[in-house]
Order: C-alpha cells, then sequence, then structure tokens
C-alpha cells in the first residue's frame, strides 16, 4: 500500500524486519507506542518506514526496565530522551540501593541462625533512612556515654557517625544490618563506657592535635607487629623467649605517658590495665563496622595480638622476674637421676610411638583436646618437638613449627624424629652440658612432659588408653608445677585454667 507516493508496511513486514512477533506489536500499536499511519481498506494496520526505527528504541527502553508509559512519551517526543533516561537511571539506583539492603537481609539468613524477630528487626534497619541511621546511632552513643567526664575517646565516638552512601557496596550494606544489631547489645554498651570511663581518667583532656593520636597509633603498630611476628614463630607469651619482646615493647610505650617513668612493675600494670580496659570484641567490630559503613580503612582485628601480649605482661610483671624465677627451678635436682630419665624418655615416645602407629587414616580429621588441632595437627606436633628439642640439644634451633612434618607416613616421621631425639640426648656428656640457664637433663625432662601430655591427648581423641606410663607422669609432676604452675591461665597463653580429675576431691 502506498500513501501519497509513501510505501506503507503491513504489521508482519514490520515484524519481519524488526524481529518482534506481530502480537507484540499489535499490543504496543493499541497502547500509543507506534500507531498505525493508515489502514486498508479491509481495516489492516499500515506503518511508515518511522515505525520500525521507533519499534527498535522501545524495545532498546523496555530491555533497560523502563515502562511503558516513559517509552511512549520517548518514541511519541512527548518527553525528551535525555530526561527519561536520567530520572530512569535515578529509579534503578534507588533500586539498587533497596536490593542491595535486602541481599544483605538475607546473606545474614543464611549465614546465621536467625529467628523471626531478628528478621524483622533486619528488615527494619534496611529500611531505614539516613537521618534515621544517623538517630539510632547517635542516641546509642548519647545513652551510652551519659555522664562520662570528656575524653578522646568519649569525643570520638559522639563524632564519628554512619554515613551509608546512596549506592552502597554489598560489604557497606551488610556492615550497617549488623552495626544496627550490634547496637541493640547491652554487652555493646557497658563495653565502651567501661573504655570511656578509663580513658577519662588517664587521659581527661584532649591534647587538641594529631601529634598524640599518630604516636598512639605507632606504638599499637610495634606492638601488634611483635606479638604477631613472635606468635607466627611459635613463641608462647609465658615462655622465657617473650620477655625481652615485652621489655621492647614498654620502652616504646612508656614515652606516650608523659611522666617519664621506667620500666618496672607499675609501669608494666599500668601498660596491662590499658590492654585490659579495651580488650572487647564487641567495641572492636564497632569501629570496624563504622569504618565499613564511612568507606575508610578498617584496621584488622588486634584480638589474638592482644591476648598474647596481655598474657606476656601477666607472666613478666616486672622485668627479668621471669628469667630469676626459672632459673632458680632449672638449677633444683629432678625427681629422677638424668640416667633414669633418659631411660623414662625412651619409654615414653616408645609408648607414644605405639599410639602413633595405631591411628588410622580414618582418623585424620577427627578432634582432639588441643582447640584448634586436629589429629594429624596433633601428630604433626609431637613430631615437631622431638625435632625441635633435637635441634636445641644440637645447638642448631628451629623455628619451622608450621611446616609438615609428617609427609605421607606419620608412623616413619614419628619415629626417625624420636631416633633422633634419643640419638642426641645420649651423646657423651651431653646430660651435663648447659643450655642457657638449663643443663641437658632438663631438655629431656621437657621431651618427656611434651609427650606424656600430647600422648595424652591423641590417646583421649583416638579411644585409647589414656594411662602412659603412670610412674613417670607422677615423678614428672612436681617440675611441671614449678615451672608452669603460676603462669597466667588466661586467653593467649598455653594453659586454661586447672581441673580437678575426675574422682578427685
Amino acid at each position: 500500500m502506498r500513501d501519497e507516493g509513501i510505501r506503507l508496511l503491513s504489521i508482519g513486514e514490520l515484524a519481519a524486519r524488526t524481529g518482534m512477533s506481530v502480537k507484540l506489536i499489535r499490543h504496543w500499536s493499541d497502547i500509543g507506542v507506534v500507531p498505525p499511519a493508515g489502514r486498508t481498506p479491509s481495516g489492516y494496520r499500515r506503518y511508515t518506514e518511522e515505525a520500525v526505527a521507533r519499534l527498535r528504541l522501545a524495545r532498546a527502553l523496555r530491555d533497560l526496565g523502563m515502562d511503558m508509559a516513559a517509552i511512549r512519551d520517548v518514541v511519541t517526543s512527548q518527553r525528551g530522551l535525555r530526561e527519561v533516561a536520567a530520572r530512569h537511571a535515578d529509579a534503578i539506583e534507588a533500586r539498587i540501593r533497596t536490593l542491595r539492603l535486602q541481599q544483605a537481609v538475607l546473606r545474614s539468613v543464611t549465614d546465621r541462625r536467625t529467628d523471626i524477630e531478628e528478621l524483622t528487626t533486619m528488615t527494619e534497619l534496611a529500611r531505614m533512612s539516613a537521618a534515621e541511621r544517623t538517630a539510632i546511632v547517635h542516641d546509642f552513643v548519647a545513652r551510652t556515654m551519659g555522664d562520662v567526664e570528656p575524653s578522646a575517646y568519649r569525643d570520638g565516638l559522639l563524632a564519628v557517625l554512619p554515613d551509608l552512601p546512596d549506592q552502597p557496596t554489598p560489604e557497606q550494606a551488610a556492615a550497617w544490618i549488623e552495626l544496627g544489631e550490634l547496637l541493640r547489645d547491652p554487652a555493646l554498651g557497658a563495653a565502651m563506657r567501661r573504655i570511656a570511663e578509663y580513658a577519662a581518667t588517664i587521659a581527661p583532656e584532649d591534647p587538641g592535635d594529631d601529634q598524640g593520636v599518630g604516636t598512639a597509633e605507632r606504638v599499637t603498630d610495634l606492638w601488634t607487629r611483635l606479638a604477631g611476628e613472635a606468635m607466627a614463630a611459635g613463641i608462647a607469651a609465658d615462655s622465657p623467649t617473650a620477655a625481652p619482646i615485652v621489655a621492647e615493647i614498654v620502652a616504646a610505650w612508656l614515652p606516650t605517658q608523659g611522666d617519664g617513668g621506667s620500666d618496672g612493675p607499675e609501669a608494666r600494670g599500668r601498660l596491662l590495665a590499658q590492654l585490659e580496659a579495651v580488650a572487647d570484641p564487641r567495641a572492636e567490630r564497632y569501629w570496624q563496622l563504622m569504618c565499613v559503613i564511612n568507606g575508610m580503612p578498617v584496621r584488622p582485628s588486634v584480638k589474638a595480638e592482644g591476648e598474647w601480649l596481655m598474657t606476656a605482661l601477666r607472666a613478666n610483671p616486672e622485668p627479668g622476674a621471669r628469667e630469676a624465677g626459672l632459673a632458680e627451678v632449672l638449677e633444683t635436682p629432678g625427681a629422677l637421676e638424668p640416667a633414669a630419665l633418659l631411660k623414662a624418655c625412651a619409654n615414653v615416645l616408645a609408648e607414644v610411638g605405639a599410639l602413633v602407629a595405631a591411628v588410622t587414616p580414618a582418623q585424620m580429621d577427627d578432634p582432639t583436646p588441643c582447640a584448634g588441632w586436629n589429629v594429624r595437627a596433633l601428630l604433626n606436633h609431637l613430631t615437631y618437638e622431638n625435632l625441635m628439642w633435637t635441634g636445641l640439644a644440637q645447638g642448631v634451633p628451629r623455628a619451622d613449627h608450621d611446616a609438615d612434618h609428617l609427609g605421607d607416613d606419620q608412623v616413619g616421621a614419628f619415629r626417625a624424629a624420636a631416633a633422633g631425639t634419643l640419638a642426641a640426648f645420649r651423646r657423651p656428656g651431653m646430660l651435663e652440658e648447659r643450655y642457657g640457664p638449663a643443663p641437658g637433663w632438663r631438655l629431656v625432662e621437657q621431651v618427656v612432659i611434651e609427650m606424656l601430655v600430647h600422648g595424652w591427648d591423641l590417646a583421649r581423641a583416638t579411644g585409647a588408653p589414656t594411662d602412659l606410663a603412670p610412674d613417670v607422669a607422677e615423678a614428672m609432676l612436681p617440675a611441671v608445677r614449678a615451672i608452669y604452675g603460676g603462669l597466667p591461665r588466661t586467653p593467649g597463653g598455653s594453659f586454661a585454667p586447672a581441673q580437678e580429675p575426675p574422682g578427685v576431691r
């Protein structure tokens, strides 16, 4: 059909040119997106070439999620494309933000057990406006601080409020949900109030510049680095090796106190009190979440490093005290003569070797009484203890405690390490030689203690009898109490609180 020399297209031809269905073109024609230019005498619709361009534009806008009313306005030139596109982009951004917050809620539900009440709370948090978010945190801080005297910590809490961007990342959305829930925990308020009260006591006035803050941050960076390196090297916080690390940290911390003090019981007690006052995982998490929400750098958790340093300070309450006490203990004669002790060591290694040989492949992933260790990790430690003490006896200390010392043959690895231990200990004169403050027989004693302790762990984990060398164990008990009995039984230390065995009153 032609209209005044212009060729008109049928709806079928329009469908062929655009790749759209006749049914869809007819619907869009009915709602005014692409009205027909005319009809045939039989009533069939006819369209101009312009309809092809209109349909292609309409389909592109529809693919972008634009509603049909807006599409009709654009293709009929009632509203400009740029205006409609801008408004639609704004609507998409708002929808994306909503979806991200909804996703954060759903992720939280899938990541942990959430009841209906918690889900309702999380949904409410996701719907809050920026003003409502600010108000809920401000009210929490004001309620928590109450009449606490001014301090840098208190002022920092009041100054830092959540500023969730209009287009939050999934991490920021999830952080806001978690923060909103954390604010409902009474323990958080109690912890932050305690920190603020302590801060007001030790530093009631803000220095008014960044110098004090920068110095404190540098000291924090130092002790977390030193504690982290010590942990990575396998240095226990309550071991003698930790003493010089504590001294270095205290020396760096003292200038920040402004009183010209020196290292001693008072200074170490004050540093320990400061660490204990701020050592709350909820308060640390509060600041981490606030940094995520506000797009600021997030400090990694220093919980483990803090526990290590606090334990090291408790074990070393004054310079040289740990070394002096240990030196006195090490000079005390043992319950067994050195030759008898060496024989006992061989017997205990043989009994533990039998336990190792009885472990099946199916038991390797089973848990043990040692927190965080499965059976394989425990076997690796038993093997390493032999390698470590052999190295000390030979004057070649080792620090590869994290390495895999078992390979594919835990029985062969343990037997080889145990044979090396006995060979080093049986070297003529070794039992009387000095290794730092300790005579050589004390190294033998330590191997016996380690094998008895962790051999019991292995027997308990695998269901084997736990009565390893009872006479030797009883003989070792005084030395264990003398060397380890006074050590702090706190997180970060080598020992948990003492427990009475079943049946003992």
